[in-house]
């Protein structure tokens, strides 16, 4: 479970959807929206417009990067709440297709089972690095996921923060 997520915890999940609009073109273009924020974790959904396949599903590359995203904003949220000065980026990832995927969809980013962010604070505070594992789904059908990812995101302080 996630710290308590604030009015100003919004505010920043809100910027930081912006930012990723901004900078990422390939999120702009795949329409990437907030879905929910909280603390059993973020959800990102997009359309099935702009990510669609030539069989008329979702395009197996737009799942992988919105699970993606959405696992890297879920460990951004938490440095910028803290007030850490990070670059965050996968260190590792294992993705499985389970089914295909017909409408519009989501991606859900949750620590994983053991994880959690005091250890990874720790570790950032003692060593300018630390490394923490996020899954991520997408929902399928029969309660089952479409799409997973295992993913390690590694947080760096950037030069000169403390």
């Amino acid at each position: 479970m996630l710290p308590a997520v604030t009015a100003d915890s919004q505010l920043l999940a809100d910027d930081l959807l912006r930012f990723i609009r901004d900078k990422i073109p390939l999120a702009r273009a795949m329409d990437l929206r907030l879905h929910h924020y909280g603390e059993d974790g973020l959800a990102l959904a997009a359309p099935l417009a702009p990510n669609v396949n030539d069989k008329g599903c979702a395009f197996g590359g737009s799942l992988a990067s919105l699970m993606t995203l959405a696992g890297w904003a879920l460990v951004e949220l938490e440095l910028q709440r803290r007030g850490e000065d990070c670059d965050v980026f996968v260190g590792d990832s294992h993705l499985r297709y389970l089914e295909p995927v017909w409408s519009d969809f989501r991606a859900e980013a949750r620590l994983a089972e053991g994880a959690g962010f005091s250890a990874f604070f720790d570790t950032l505070a003692e060593r300018g690095k630390a490394r923490i594992d996020v899954r991520c789904s997408v929902p399928g059908s029969a309660d089952r996921p479409a799409a997973t990812l295992e993913a390690r995101f590694v947080a760096k302080r950037r030069a000169g923060a403390q």
